[in-house]
């Protein structure tokens, strides 16, 4: 089946838009000139040398990363006839900044360059990512969770490693911020990248070239309990005329220790309380991981560029969890007639290894124009097995529960982009991806020898195909403006089978997109940003594909969740408007609006089902109707010495964000999109000492308590979170660093519940899980 969005506005739009631009760009072209006007265009032309002020001028400095100084050399007068031929041209290497890469982009981003990323000596990328405007964390403190960006959870906010959508299995918390040379932050899609973004695009990009002394050691050794967790990074750059390599990679070990406690109330309507259990849950775990990420360039005859990017992850993991279960009344279990559980002991241990080999071929025309090619291959494991016995009050053994699960996936990756200039104001660009993944997948899952469900046992294949072209265009309309127009089509093929069933979803997405910067004459550096933009999520693989996930204590607050092969993707139409005041020392103001409608939004559902001979409570996905999302975006990063010229060295970060959405289908007060806060804060300061060679910052993190309405008979909350983080940095020489960090001071408890109201029946769950404050000593040494 295809899909297409329901606004034909925007297509027709974004086309008139790619006409325009080329018709404006022939214009100027063709435009005569009087002799003032050549005038005028030399002068502004020798102005715009020394400081770009247009977009592609920018980016097309950006992508060069330095900028050229040309000196003339005169002859010594004894060859006169070589006097006019001889020249000298020295490039001196200056990569411009993050603000410079931020501001020069037609589209809006955000950049996080290295200097940021080792800040705060934070562990993982997702403790960075947390501090940046409109983007907040699932899960507890401490313990990862899933990336959002402008709150919408849910697979709203796209993943990529150097541009390209990563491995499954693949998980930011387990990417150490050593490996990491930069962090795009992409509020709209562009047409060079897939555009299931709605929320928008977090692109990690892996370490870079370093120059051949830089042999970056950093040894970190954390501290939460009193279990320390040593943490090795490394990197290795060298040159071989003109083949360049950097060889990184880290290794690490931790070990952790939770408490959670969860109460679960059955009522009736008229508020009679049937049942009240109390479970009390403690786990310690323990890993290991080894990550590499190596990097070889090599540099042909003809100038031609050929670069190789192996990436590594490998963790294993085992932990031993002990449950304590009270209830009352302790009546039998209406679906499995067993004695109510009292104890539970489980033991799990689990592997998993993913590996990818990405190849990036670069050549460069005569006229400037550039091809690009790029492939990738990936392989990626993961092992798990885990056993739990479970008890009644009087010692006996009730059950008896193991679950196997042995996943492998196998991907391909081909793509290429062109890239032509047209005259010196525009640019132009088109491209192709293609990718074909597969999936094959072993579960069984066991309860005293007999299967859960009727499926385990079976064996899952299941693969996916994407395909992908697109054109975009870049262009200077004037001083003051540029424009970005592109058109992609994405089509999707998944295609899963088990023993008894045969399943195939098959979708297509066509999705126009147009930016466009005003830089405001006389006010400096400052801009107003403008998206008009379609983007789409498509269902992840496990919401197509109907293998159960199996919940040991089944219920309708703990259900089995499942997928629906006949899901739709969820398409959306966006507006985006923001405003940049660039301060004169490196600085920033912002202010950014957005509005996002979708159709055919997918929300889980949870019912009772049969399965075997018993009934189990299931929860899978479902597409219910249409959304609304806006919000408002604040940020504000400077130094205050540029307000207070005598004040102290003192960086301020800060942002704010302000969110609002409704489901149509659901109803209120509370019908937001799934785990989307009202609201989240960031505040932080950097204050380097006068005197001597040390920084003391620290960041405080908030996000208010919210609750969602899923369903007409779902309700979800979520407590809230504040998390703060300090942190020490004393330079020794330029040279050799230590850095003392601690995050989440506070430590407070993280606060969920579920509420489920069918056939007269409340169910109530409340949990409450520990937090702790991890302490961090970094030494980071340069050879």
């Amino acid at each position: 089946m295809k899909h297409l969005p329901s606004s034909r506005t925007t297509i027709a739009l974004a086309i008139a838009s790619l006409c325009t631009f080329g018709q404006i760009s022939i214009a100027f072209a063709q435009q005569e000139q009087t002799e003032s006007e050549k005038l005028e265009a030399a002068k502004k032309k020798s102005e715009e040398a020394t400081a770009p002020k247009s977009a592609v001028e920018g980016r097309r400095r950006a992508m060069q990363n330095n900028t050229v100084n040309t000196k003339l050399e005169k002859n010594d007068g004894k060859d006169t006839q070589n006097a006019n031929q001889l020249q000298k041209v020295t490039v001196n290497g200056n990569k411009q900044s993050d603000l410079d890469l931020r501001r020069n982009s037609i589209a809006g981003k955000i950049v996080v360059g290295r200097e940021e990323l080792d800040r705060d000596g934070d562990f993982t990328v997702g403790e960075i990512l947390k501090r940046l405007p409109g983007v907040t964390t699932g899960g507890r403190p401490g313990r990862g969770g899933d990336v959002r960006m402008r709150g919408m959870g849910g697979g709203y906010t796209q993943i990529l490693v150097n541009g390209e959508r990563p491995p499954r299995g693949f998980s930011m918390e387990s990417l150490s911020p050593d490996q990491v040379e930069r962090i795009e932050v992409m509020r709209g899609p562009v047409a060079e990248f897939s555009t299931q973004a709605i929320a928008g695009t977090i692109n990690i990009i892996l370490r870079e070239e370093f120059h051949p002394k830089d042999i970056d050691v950093k040894l970190a050794l954390g501290l939460e309990q009193g279990r320390v967790a040593p943490n090795l990074s490394v990197t290795y750059p060298g040159q071989i005329g003109d083949f360049n390599y950097v060889f990184s990679g880290s290794i690490f070990r931790n070990g952790q220790r939770d408490y959670s406690n969860a109460l679960r109330v059955e009522q009736s309507d008229e508020g009679i309380i049937q049942l009240i259990q109390d479970q009390i849950d403690q786990t310690k775990r323990q890993s290991t991981g080894i990550h590499l990420t190596p990097r070889l360039s090599y540099k042909l005859e003809n100038g031609d560029n050929l670069t190789v990017q192996p990436f590594l992850m490998s963790s294993r993991s085992q932990s031993n969890s002990h449950s304590q279960i009270s209830q009352t009344p302790e009546l039998l279990d209406p679906i499995t007639l067993r004695a109510p559980v009292a104890l539970a002991n489980s033991q799990s241990h689990s592997d998993s290894t993913m590996m990818r080999l990405n190849a990036n071929y670069q050549h460069r025309f005569e006229d400037t124009s550039k091809l690009t090619l790029r492939a990738g291959v990936s392989s990626s494991r993961a092992d798990s097995n885990s056993l739990r016995t479970q008890f009644a009050k009087n010692g006996e053994q009730l059950n008896l529960i193991s679950d196997v699960n042995n996943t492998r996936d196998m991907g391909l990756s081909f793509g290429g982009k062109y890239t032509t200039p047209i005259g010196d104001k525009q640019n132009l660009a088109t491209g192709w991806d293609m990718e074909r993944s597969q999936r094959e997948q072993k579960r069984i899952s066991l309860d005293n020898g007999k299967p859960q469900f009727t499926e385990s046992g079976d064996n899952l294949e299941a693969a996916t195909r994407r395909l992908a072209a697109y054109v975009q265009t870049e262009i200077d309309l004037s001083t003051q403006w540029s424009g970005y127009a592109g058109i992609r089509w994405e089509g999707i093929q998944t295609h899963s089978s088990k023993a008894n069933y045969v399943v195939d979803n098959s979708t297509s997405v066509f999705s126009p997109i147009v930016h466009a910067v005003y830089r405001i004459p006389d006010f400096g550096k400052d801009q107003i940003r403008m998206s008009l933009t379609n983007s789409y999520r498509a269902p992840a693989l496990n919401d197509v594909i109907a293998v159960p996930a199996i919940s040991p204590l089944n219920g309708p607050t703990r259900p089995d969740r499942s997928g629906n092969p006949d899901l739709k993707p969820e398409l959306s139409r966006g507006i985006d408007i923001a405003y940049e005041h660039y301060l004169k020392s490196a600085g920033i103001m912002s202010v950014n609006l957005f509005v996002k409608e979708i159709d055919d939004l997918i929300r889980r559902r949870t019912e009772l089902v049969k399965a075997g001979n018993d009934y189990r409570w299931l929860n899978s996905p479902i597409n219910i109707g249409r959304a609304i999302a806006k919000g408002v975006e604040l940020e504000a990063k400077f130094q205050l010495q540029e307000f207070f010229p005598q004040g102290p060295a003192i960086d301020v970060r800060t942002n704010y964000s302000r969110f609002w959405s409704s489901v149509d289908d659901v109803k209120g007060p509370n019908n937001r999109l799934d785990q989307q806060p009202s609201q989240t804060a960031n505040f932080g300061l950097d204050y380097r000492v006068s005197g001597l060679p040390l920084t003391l910052g620290g960041n405080w993190n908030w996000t208010p308590a919210y609750v969602n309405q899923v369903s007409d008979t779902q309700l979800l909350s979520i407590g809230i979170k504040r998390q703060v983080d300090m942190y020490a940095l004393w330079k020794f020489s330029p040279n050799f660093k230590i850095r003392l960090a601690a995050n989440n001071l506070q430590a407070a408890d993280y606060l969920s519940g579920n509420s489920l109201a069918i056939n007269g029946v409340n169910y109530l769950q409340n949990n409450r899980s520990r937090t702790f404050t991890v302490f961090n000593l970094r030494l980071e040494l340069k050879i």
